[in-house]
């Protein structure tokens, strides 16, 4: 049996190439339950959330990494997002009348794709992913190449059960023997079928892959969904849009009731919530 909701670092010894493998299985089939999405919807969904956990892998600080796309397709909303400690979560908004198995350009159409990156502690980062090329995977690899200098192959696959992904990337410093090394593991990467990504754990996969090259593979790390929803967020929120606007919804509805779009968390308060929200005490 492979493994699954893992998350696994790897490198090439003595070189200035490394590797990240992830497979996710039921952390990907709680995220999909969430609404009844298309395959070609799920699959892409899928890609995207291991797309953010591998390239979360870069990162050295707390906080998460998001990719989000907008488009005027049937596909209207992707969002996935990976933190530093592996807690996924995701979404998709589609228009379920014009969603069929189209590719990748035809479910987004026109529209815009960007990573996002929100540390803990320290200022949000923004940059804008290209969308010229047919796939996920190689819009990012794009847009590691522009934004980060660094080369990167991604590959990424979906089925309705499991999602998974490879990232291969060299670093700077790279040797002429560095350069040789990439290019050879670049190409026997390329190689991979989507079963053997979604259906090998890591071992057995590196080893089929690049069994005639010394790659040290470092200890698994969990990989789970989880939703960083929670009472308090949601009345930050309220206190966001400010006092008017949730006393007019009081009056008009006696409460304010909100879910949360990932986990379909419901949040409800009333008006003493309200009054301690912007006051700090309740009249009663």
């Amino acid at each position: 049996m492979a493994s699954r909701d893992q998350f696994q670092r790897f490198i090439f010894e003595h070189s200035q190439v490394r590797g990240v493998w992830v497979q996710l299985g039921e952390s990907f089939r709680e995220i999909g339950s969430q609404a009844p999405y298309p395959d070609s919807v799920r699959s892409l969904l899928g890609e995207a959330l291991v797309a953010s956990i591998l390239m979360s892998s870069t990162l050295k600080f707390e906080g998460t990494l998001s990719i989000q796309a907008q488009g005027e397709g049937p596909l209207r909303t992707l969002m996935a997002e990976c933190s530093h400690d592996r807690y996924i979560r995701g979404l998709a908004r589609f228009d379920e009348h014009a969603v069929s198995e189209d590719s990748f350009h035809d479910l987004l159409g026109e529209g815009r794709m960007a990573i996002t990156i929100t540390p803990n502690k320290g200022t949000r980062y923004q940059g804008v992913v290209p969308r010229e090329q047919d796939t996920l995977g190689g819009c990012l690899e794009e847009y590691f190449d522009r934004s980060e200098q660094i080369p990167t192959s991604l590959l990424l696959f979906a089925n309705e059960e499991t999602a998974a992904g490879l990232m291969l990337q060299r670093l700077p410093g790279a040797t002429e023997e560095d350069d040789d090394l990439w290019n050879r593991v670049n190409h026997l990467a390329r190689t991979v079928e989507a079963s053997e990504l979604l259906e090998l754990d890591s071992e057995a996969l590196l080893h089929r892959l690049f069994h005639e090259e010394t790659v040290r593979l470092f200890d698994a790390e969990p990989v789970a969904f989880r939703c960083s929803c929670s009472r308090e967020r949601t009345l930050g929120a309220l206190e966001a849009i400010g006092s008017d606007e949730c006393y007019s919804i009081l009056d008009e509805q006696g409460s304010i009731e909100m879910d949360c779009q990932f986990c379909h968390a419901h949040y409800r308060f009333d008006r003493n919530d309200i009054d301690h929200l912007f006051t700090g005490h309740t009249l009663h």
